[in-house]
């Protein structure tokens, strides 16, 4: 079976159309597929500075409850990871701190641009 010459010349151009096609097709999906993982690292990299947010203002705690008898506000504290703390006591009956406790103590730690607090009453 021949093909005529009038119906190759209504063909050409059709690979490369299709061709154009499915390349921009996967180029959508890669771009796409990159945005997700990129957006998903991100997020794997603040939940590390999360957790040492948490530690650093589970040390803040830790820091006033050595002195608990007479615990006391605890400035802007720089670990030597960069993290920081502060604390904060208010005495029980005073602020939102409940009458039947001593003291209400939070702690807010702080690393690189990630804040964690921690509070207790006891």
């Amino acid at each position: 079976m021949k093909h005529s010459r009038s119906n190759i010349k209504h063909q050409r151009g059709a690979a490369l159309y299709l061709a154009i096609v499915v390349m921009t097709v996967m180029l959508a999906m890669g771009l796409g597929l990159s945005s997700i993982f990129i957006g998903q690292i991100k997020t794997i990299k603040q939940m590390g500075n999360s957790v040492i947010a948490l530690c650093a203002a589970d040390t803040g705690i830790e820091t006033v409850l050595l002195n608990r008898n007479n615990p006391a506000n605890i400035p802007i504290t720089v670990l030597s990871n960069g993290a920081t703390y502060q604390v904060v006591v208010v005495s029980g009956g005073t602020g939102d701190c409940p009458a039947e406790s001593n003291y209400c103590i939070k702690s807010i730690g702080n690393y690189l641009g990630t804040r964690r607090a921690v509070e207790i009453i006891y």
